[in-house]
């Protein structure tokens, strides 16, 4: 076997290792062939823990990447709901943790998220948010079914990511972290830190494709995949998550290769001011 094989072969026994644990709990598709082709399971594992940050001002006021993750919790919300039958019972719920009370529910449910559905915590600290999440991953049925939980977080030591990676696993409750840095510093030494998260992704915004009337065009992201376990890099060039929570590759891009874009850093108005 030459030595190409070999390093194939090895990369084969890693995914194989690797693949239990991490869609023991199955997965939540895209139902966007390129994206889901790229996840290991066609789609996005759920019991797991997931990352994702925004790219350059947005890294500090998340809206751009709190959009991407609204359009995935509304659906895992959706699902949970639907599988126990029982919404008014407290089903579905999100629990969403962060340090101000800046999320804006118009712009959630444009993405996917029923305000209604989202059980908020204002933590003054990142250790609070953490704790938070891993008591929320914990929490027994009977206080309701909780689908997801998301933390804005600066700071993520490896410790408290494993302890909420393995909770997500025994419970089977999807978790998000949201990282939102207040200062370039802080950035930089967070934004290649290791942690236990399963996949980690970079939402930015990028230029609008033109749309049926004159001066309006179609808001699009710049998605990338920068880290999945299992699985391999990529990026995208995506039509935004509407109300349905789907984000859905254009129609001008379906049938080629995305071109390389410039990234703008703007972020989506719709989160209230701090």
């Amino acid at each position: 076997m030459s030595p190409a094989s070999r390093l194939i072969a090895l990369r084969d026994h890693i995914r194989r290792i690797e693949r239990p644990n991490a869609l023991r709990q199955g997965v939540l598709p895209f139902g966007v062939a390129a994206i889901d082709a790229a996840l290991p399971g066609g789609g996005l594992a759920r019991g797991a823990l997931h990352e994702i940050y925004g790219f350059g001002s947005d890294e500090e006021d998340g809206a751009t990447a709190a959009g991407f993750v609204a359009g995935i919790a509304g659906r895992l919300s959706a699902a949970d709901s639907l599988q126990k039958q029982r919404a008014a019972a407290g089903s579905g719920l999100v629990l969403w943790c962060l340090k101000r009370g800046d999320i804006y529910g118009p712009g959630l449910a444009a993405h996917g998220l029923d305000p209604a559905r989202i059980v908020r915590v204002v933590a003054p600290r990142d250790d609070d948010i953490l704790w938070t999440l891993e008591e929320g991953l914990r929490a027994p049925s009977s206080l309701g079914g909780i689908a997801a939980v998301i933390g804005e977080v600066g700071r993520l030591p490896m410790v408290a990511s494993r302890r909420l990676q393995l909770a997500a696993e025994r419970s089977g409750i999807t978790a998000f972290l949201l990282r939102r840095w207040r200062t370039n510093a802080e950035a930089v030494a967070e934004r290649e830190r290791a942690n236990a998260a399963v996949t980690r992704w970079r939402v930015a915004s990028s230029p609008s494709l033109p749309g049926s009337e004159p001066g309006i065009g179609q808001p699009c992201w710049r998605v990338e995949l920068l880290r999945c376990r299992g699985g391999e890099p990529a990026a995208w060039d995506l039509e935004v998550a509407d109300a349905s929570g789907f984000v859905r590759l254009s129609a001008a891009l379906a049938d080629r290769p995305a071109a390389p874009r410039r990234l703008v850093a703007q972020s989506e108005i719709w989160r209230a001011a701090g």
